[in-house]
């Protein structure tokens, strides 16, 4: 089966990572039928386009869930490691989303990069999405040092 990608800002970086942004009732099934077995959500729950009852749906369609809720606003470091933590407690095909996959390309590019990709790599990766560091938007500062490992 071909990935699905008419799932908001889908990508696929690797042969067991893929991420997206917002979900849609249909879309955890399609990302079992493809291999995934795990999916980390950065979202807030109570976001307006976020799964309703995501848990329940993951678990309908076979899959972990790990939720994993980052602000916005306010992306701490607290929040990587546990993202860290959830993407690398094995090696089953996981999918990592967001309502937009901003939240979710920015934690990657820093992931990447610290596990040895060069730094124009990265960001070329996370500029598929969007870019933190240059766009003109409210919370960019926050972001950009989010990026750059300088968050709180």
């Amino acid at each position: 089966m071909n990935d699905p990608d008419d799932i908001r800002n889908w990508l696929r970086l690797s042969d067991r990572i893929t991420t997206s942004g917002k979900l849609d009732p249909s879309d955890p099934q399609r990302l079992a039928q493809i291999g995934v077995k795990r999916v980390i959500n950065l979202a807030l729950a109570d976001h307006p386009e976020a799964l309703a009852g995501a848990e329940a749906v993951m678990t309908a369609a076979g899959l972990a869930y790990t939720h994993i809720p980052v602000p916005f606003d306010a992306p701490q470091d607290a929040h990587y490691r546990a993202f860290v933590a959830a993407l690398e407690v094995d090696e089953t095909p996981v999918h990592v989303h967001c309502i937009m996959n901003w939240r979710v390309s920015a934690f990657f590019c820093r992931y990447h990069r610290e596990r040895g990709m060069n730094e124009a790599e990265a960001r070329t990766l996370m500029q598929k999405v969007w870019d933190p560091v240059t766009m003109d938007y409210a919370n960019a500062d926050k972001w950009a040092a989010f990026v750059a490992g300088e968050a709180e």
